[in-house]
């Protein structure tokens, strides 16, 4: 198969697998069975964005894999997943837009709320509100705001 096509296959899976992971995030009442779907999905979105993608969806797979496994209450892979998101954040500041930088200091603070560390989950909340005031398109904005509720 040519390099270009295994490329193409790579994308499709990649978008295929994310949507899935937000059909069932958005999706009440999740039964066990479905949450498992979710994480399974997520990690397939983030396996072919590995292998086809950027820095960037690296660190948006990672985003993505914290927030399901915050929804899901596994607090140690949240946590994990968030702090690499974080780290790709940093280490790749050019290939980021600004509101990377908002979600991951997001998803460090909702992870560690969830591992019961909530004076560095208030910190991160707190910077994550800052880097969300300064992301400059409105709707993206909005988005990042309306993702930032969460209970503590």
């Amino acid at each position: 198969m040519k390099k270009e096509t295994l490329k193409e296959c790579g994308i499709y899976f990649a978008k295929t697998a994310n949507q899935q992971v937000w059909k069932l995030l958005q999706k009440r009442n999740r039964s066990k069975d479905e949450n498992e779907l979710m994480i399974h999905s997520a990690h397939t979105s983030h396996y072919h964005w590995l292998e086809v993608g950027t820095k960037v969806h690296s660190q948006r797979g990672h985003w993505l894999l914290s927030r399901v496994y915050s929804v899901t209450k596994d607090a140690p892979n949240a946590l994990r997943h968030a702090k690499k998101c974080l780290e790709l954040t940093q280490k790749n500041p050019k290939e980021m837009k600004d509101f990377d930088l908002a979600y991951a200091y997001e998803a460090v603070a909702r992870a560690n709320y969830l591992n019961r560390q909530s004076v560095y989950g208030s910190r991160y909340l707190d910077m994550a509100k800052k880097a969300g005031d300064k992301i400059k398109n409105p709707e993206d904005k909005v988005q990042f705001l309306n993702d930032l509720k969460f209970k503590n």
